[in-house]
Order: C-alpha cells, then sequence, then structure tokens
C-alpha cells in the first residue's frame, strides 16, 4: 500500500478531478481542505471517491458541538478521515472522537510551516497525549522537521503519523519516513507538476518499503 497522500488544495473542480484521476494509483489518500471545498462544495468529496479515500482537512478548532457537526458532515459524504485541532482542548476532540465512530480522526500536534514553533511546538507533546488518551486513529507531525518527528514518534505509540511539508516546503519524503512517518502529505510537488501522475508515481517509489 503507498505511503503518499495529496493534499489537492487546487480551487477548479475539473483540475481537481483530473489530477485525482490521474494519481491515484500511487496514492494512500487524497486530502482536500476548505480551498477545494469552498469553490467545489463537498459534492466534490463523493466525486473524488471514486478515485481515492479522501481525508478532509478542515483543522476543526472550535466547541465540541460544532466540531460534532462538521464531523458529522464530513462522514456523511464518505470520508474516511478528517482532522481536528487539540488546542482548543481534549473534550472537543473527543466529541469528534465519537462523532466520526469508524472514520479516522487526525490530530494536530505540530505544523510543518516556521510558525508552529510560536506556539504548536512547546505544546506537541501535550497535544499526542490528548490524540492517544481520547482515542484518535493518528496526528500530524512536521516533515519539515525531522528532529520533531522523532521525538513525536517515540510518544505517539500505536498512533498513525501523518507529515506533511514534503516539496515546497523543504521536508525530504524518505528523511520524514525514517524519522516515523507512517505517511508524507504532498502538495504542490505533485499538483503543479507538468505531470502529475508522474510526480506522485516517483515520491511512492522513494517512501516505499524496501526502498
Amino acid at each position: 500500500m503507498s505511503r503518499l497522500i495529496l493534499a489537492l488544495d487546487v480551487l477548479e473542480r475539473e483540475k481537481a478531478m483530473e489530477i485525482a484521476k490521474k494519481t491515484a494509483p500511487y496514492l494512500y489518500a487524497i486530502k482536500v481542505g476548505w480551498p477545494l471545498v469552498m469553490n467545489a462544495g463537498m459534492d466534490i468529496v463523493r466525486e473524488i471517491l471514486q478515485f481515492s479515500r479522501v481525508i478532509c482537512d478542515f483543522k476543526v478548532a472550535d466547541i465540541p458541538n460544532t466540531t460534532r457537526l462538521i464531523v458529522r458532515s464530513a462522514k456523511k459524504y464518505g470520508a474516511s478521515g478528517i482532522i481536528v485541532h487539540s488546542f482548543v482542548g481534549r473534550d472537543s476532540v473527543r466529541a469528534a472522537v465519537e462523532e466520526a465512530g469508524d472514520m479516522n480522526v487526525f490530530v494536530v500536534t505540530e505544523m510543518s510551516h516556521p510558525g508552529a514553533l510560536d506556539f504548536m511546538q512547546e505544546n506537541a507533546k501535550k497535544m499526542v497525549k490528548i490524540a492517544l488518551e481520547e482515542g484518535a486513529r493518528g496526528i500530524i507531525a512536521p516533515a519539515t522537521r525531522p528532529e520533531r518527528l522523532r521525538e513525536i514518534r517515540k510518544i505517539a505509540g500505536d498512533l498513525l503519523i501523518l507529515s506533511p511539508g514534503v516539496g515546497a516546503q523543504g521536508g525530504k519524503a524518505r528523511a520524514a519516513i525514517d524519522a516515523g512517518a507512517d505517511y508524507i502529505i504532498v502538495g504542490r510537488s505533485i499538483y503543479n507538476a507538468s505531470e502529475p501522475e508522474v510526480a506522485a508515481r516517483e515520491l511512492a517509489s522513494i517512501v516505499a518499503d524496501g526502498y
């Protein structure tokens, strides 16, 4: 099984569908976020499902009731996973997990951009603990800082680690896997490539077991 997740952060439905179809054979999942959903609507989730499982990257950061409503909507449209924040507190993470049922919940612990150093990094271990204790399926940790990935892996237990920041942000695919990531998340290096399917195939090969 592939260890590559495509962050499909394009705006146009037609472009999204074309890239999804071409790259799906090399992917574990396609991650869709607000840029695409706000332009194409939630139906885009169902449409992409014909090619790949879908993770809704909504980075939910709200009170438990609102969190439940957002998670319920993602599940209704067939998503296999949803990404939520934990800095709003464990009650919101618990609400997400309860509402998700058999849909996977992934908790952000440390993001891949430089701004994550301002507030997130010093609290990352606390957020991993919340994910573990509240029954999340996995966490988000940065490919741009392999040393942080190693530290987070040590305390993450059986949680899956999805690692963004490979490519345009400077993270290295194999380094992230070697540091403890289960899957890498790649966006611009694939969807902006002249041949997205070739870029996806090459990255999937780099992070394949036995590489």
